[in-house]
């Protein structure tokens, strides 16, 4: 059986995310893009109509990869282990992309359209509420409450992640997130409830 070869518009996004992952720092052109998937500029305009149409294709594949699996993760379990799942999921999915994750960041953005950090923010929030979420039902659920309210802890848990990330692309993709992340996790799950009387 042959493997199905990508299309052209998936060439042009896996092309984009390899150069982000080649040139940390780097501005992409449009010219350097067509370069890089072997096609005139003319043809990069035929599947996107703008450069800004090209990263949001990306962020789409992030949200789908992100949400489609936060979903199945908030099905079971208890909170803590749905939290630790989040978590480990954002780690692992920028570790394993590293080019897509400059645009997590926004430094593959500066200069870009607004309209894409508006939706990196909004990403941003949707994870945030889904942690919020996650913790507001322990208290239902499971009768545990957090020490502080959900939407504090929430912002916390996400701000930490967003640290180890920005850590990874600041580093050339040398500090790896999940390097040491099972030791700092360790530390903060005794902070995340109260003891139970």
């Amino acid at each position: 059986m042959t493997e199905k070869k990508p299309s052209r518009k998936e060439q042009i996004l896996q092309s984009l995310a390899h150069m982000l992952e080649a040139g940390p720092g780097g501005r992409i052109t449009t010219a350097g893009l067509a370069r890089e998937v072997g096609v005139s500029e003319a043809a990069l305009y035929r599947h996107f109509p703008s450069k800004a149409k090209m990263f949001e294709g990306l962020i789409e594949f992030i949200e789908e990869a992100i949400f489609s699996r936060i979903n199945r993760i908030t099905e079971d379990g208890n909170a803590t282990s749905q939290v630790e799942q989040i978590l480990n999921l954002m780690l692992a999915f920028t570790e394993r992309n590293p080019g897509i994750t400059r645009l997590l960041t926004g430094d593959a953005l500066t200069g870009e359209n607004e309209r894409l950090h508006q939706r990196i923010q909004q990403f941003y929030d949707r994870v945030e509420s889904q942690l919020k979420q996650v913790l507001r039902e322990a208290e239902i659920k499971e009768g545990r409450r957090t020490r502080a309210t959900p939407t504090i802890t929430a912002n916390l848990l996400l701000a930490v992640v967003e640290g180890r990330i920005a850590q990874f692309v600041r580093s050339g993709f040398k500090a790896r997130p999940s390097q040491d992340w099972q030791t700092q996790w360790e530390l903060m799950v005794p902070t995340l409830f109260r003891d139970q009387d």
